[in-house]
């Protein structure tokens, strides 16, 4: 590699730090990808891609040393941003198999995005323990409430749980969501209108998860009400009602850890059955 290739890998490999704040700030997500391994000497080990997903940014920055290369794995940073991946290890080969000159280089490929976040519409006893539960997980909950007295700091002493006292709730949920990107929504205020006008606020935003708690009775009424004001069938369709995995919930601690695994279960793409019949399943596959 060239001097002057070098120096233009490093001013490269220099923004891409930027860039990466840039993307946390926006709430957008990208993949970045490492060189790590590669057969060839001339392989420039530890080089850098960015791959954003936001048109508002630059498509790429950084580079892998190979217009090629940088190319197959745009394309499949695409794929790899569709998974529920954190981070893996690829050989080329595995992804861009044509590229028999790199097919045993191999590249890591990991997330960039803003930390989990959850907005929880209503602060009752579901929603106070909802918001507690998702802040001891490692989510940045939002609480939102119309009564100022529900999110009062006496109540909540975790600071990292922002409170919010709702003048408007749609205003007020859509600003906690923003562009949705990274965002769960869990709506379990204590009525129907509260409901229908915090799903209204949210429907419309790209939300990774939504949903509204509730029997099925008052659920049907809330999305009925949007579905005869226009709302498309595959818009409601997104909303979990009622929201939670089925693990026999009745406590508000119950029902908000049934809600969190439902969470968890999308975001990690898992299945939400039980690991022992799973594994008892897998067995039985092996020994048929």
């Amino acid at each position: 590699m060239s001097s002057i290739e070098s120096a233009r890998n490093k001013a490269q490999s220099n923004s891409i730090p930027e860039t990466i704040s840039q993307i946390l700030e926006a709430g957008t997500i990208a993949v970045l990808a490492t060189l790590i391994a590669a057969a060839t000497r001339t392989a420039n080990i530890g080089a850098k891609l960015l791959v954003n997903s936001s048109a508002t940014l630059d498509a790429t920055v950084g580079t892998l040393g190979s217009e090629v290369l940088d190319h197959a794995v745009v394309v499949h940073a695409a794929r790899f941003l569709e998974s529920k991946l954190e981070t893996r290890a690829f050989r080329v080969k595995e992804f861009a198999p044509s590229l028999t000159e790199w097919s045993e280089a191999e590249i890591l490929f990991e997330r960039i995005q803003p930390e989990p976040r959850l907005v929880i519409c209503g602060a009752g006893h579901v929603g106070a323990s909802l918001a507690k539960l998702a802040s001891l997980m490692g989510y940045r909950a939002t609480l939102i409430d119309d009564r100022a007295e529900f999110v009062t700091r006496e109540r909540f002493a975790d600071g990292l749980i922002e409170l919010v006292a709702a003048l408007s709730w749609s205003e007020a949920v859509q600003a906690a969501i923003g562009n949705g990107h990274g965002v769960s929504v869990a709506i379990v205020t204590r009525g129907h209108s509260e409901d229908e006008q915090c799903l209204r606020a949210t429907i419309s935003t790209d939300a990774d998860y939504v949903g509204l708690i509730g029997s099925k009775r008052r659920t049907n009424i809330v999305l009925q009400r949007l579905r005869e004001s226009g709302e498309s069938e595959e818009t409601l369709a997104k909303v979990r009602a009622p929201v939670g995995l089925d693990i026999g919930a009745v406590s508000p601690e119950e029902v908000a850890l049934a809600i969190m695994a439902e969470i968890v279960s999308v975001r990690r793409g898992g299945k939400g059955g039980s690991l022992s019949e799973w594994r008892r399943d897998s067995e039985k596959r092996g020994r048929g």
